[in-house]
């Protein structure tokens, strides 16, 4: 199941587009090229404090379930 959903989740997250309001005015008058390296450095940006929250999540739990046993 948890495989399933990874595979899910990259299938997905490579058509997302996001963009702050200041950045959307910019890409609108510029290339399309210029937009998709924007989204990208944007998604590049955005993943690392969803890994940080994510780790801490799983050594918290990680630890809870040791002290039980």
């Amino acid at each position: 199941m948890k495989k399933l959903l990874v595979i899910i989740l990259i299938i997905f997250t490579s058509s997302i587009d996001a963009q702050c309001a200041m950045c959307k005015a910019v890409v609108e008058s510029s290339s399309a090229s210029e937009a998709e390296g924007l989204n990208t450095g944007i998604l590049y940006l955005m993943i690392f404090p969803y890994l940080l929250v994510g780790t801490l999540f799983y050594l918290i739990i990680k630890r809870r379930r040791k002290n039980k046993i």
